[in-house]
């Protein structure tokens, strides 16, 4: 019997050592970040911004987590498929998502972001082809279509300044060096991320068709596939990216994409995870 007690004591006793020990400790809190190159980057120069990390001098959108110098919060920084964030919100503090994703997720990057990137021109989301056919009838009569009024409008009114049209000088919807007559009966494929991309193609579906043209939206989730299928010919022209990711993917993958034009801008944001503000961070200094 005092064995056993004895035993019991010194369990309790263990035990409030160890709450002791790890209640003293610092509180790690997990950020979520997309793994893919410039991304990444991107989503820790948000961080940075924000004075949550500082990166290595001229780390810029090369930045990987090794280029953290400096973690006041004790933040542990989660790389994760982009495509994957929203649905991991749960098992992280907060997560950093580009705008695509948290759109398709229901997520308000204005409303609903803690904290969001200002203006981001060098990450405008552009339409990407095969190098050589960017200047083909097919791509030109798709550019005019999608940097067309009726997409500016449609930019406008249903994304609220979420998504920000950077076309400076639309068009009626057509190029007047095409030949549509030429083109009618033939199809026009495209690989996009689900939302906004697919949603601002299906305005430009509506307007190559009143020439003939099918529009055929393919959707991914990811961003590796849509690159690869335009790239060995099996897709005309891809639209989910910005130019710093495709310059990446050119250079690791050997592939040998251009821009054929650019469309619009997708602030990246951080969101709630299973912590609903920033205020944990600051209160564990």
């Amino acid at each position: 019997m005092k064995r056993t007690l004895s035993l019991l004591l010194t369990v309790a006793l263990l035990a409030t050592l160890l709450f002791a020990f790890t209640s003293c400790g610092e509180t790690t809190y997990k950020i979520a970040v997309p793994n893919d190159p410039t991304n990444e980057a991107r989503a820790l120069m948000l961080l940075e911004a924000n004075g949550l990390i500082t990166l290595r001098e001229g780390a810029g959108i090369n930045a990987t987590v090794n280029d953290i110098v400096s973690n006041p919060y004790n933040i542990e920084i989660i790389e994760m498929e982009a495509a994957a964030i929203t649905r991991s919100l749960q098992d992280v503090a907060f997560a950093v998502v580009n705008s695509n994703y948290a759109i398709a997720a229901g997520l308000n990057p204005l409303n609903d972001s803690l904290i969001i990137e200002g203006s981001a021109s060098e990450y405008v989301n552009v339409l990407s082809v095969k190098a050589g056919n960017e200047n083909t009838d097919k791509i030109k009569a798709l550019v005019a279509a999608l940097q067309s009024q009726q997409v500016v409008d449609f930019i406008t009114s249903e994304y609220a300044g979420n998504v920000v049209c950077v076309v400076e000088h639309p068009t009626e919807g057509f190029d007047p060096t095409v030949d549509y007559a030429a083109l009618s009966g033939t199809t026009i494929s495209v690989a996009a991320s689900p939302a906004p991309h697919c949603e601002i193609l299906e305005i430009a579906k509506a307007i190559l068709a009143t020439k003939g043209i099918t529009l055929e939206i393919i959707s991914y989730e990811d961003y590796v596939q849509p690159n690869l299928v335009v790239d060995d010919g099996e897709v005309d022209a891809n639209y989910f990216q910005h130019v710093p990711y495709m310059n990446s993917f050119n250079a690791e993958n050997g592939t040998d994409l251009v821009v054929a034009a650019g469309i619009h801008v997708e602030p990246m944001g951080m969101y709630a995870g299973n912590q609903s503000s920033l205020d944990v961070l600051t209160k564990e200094q």
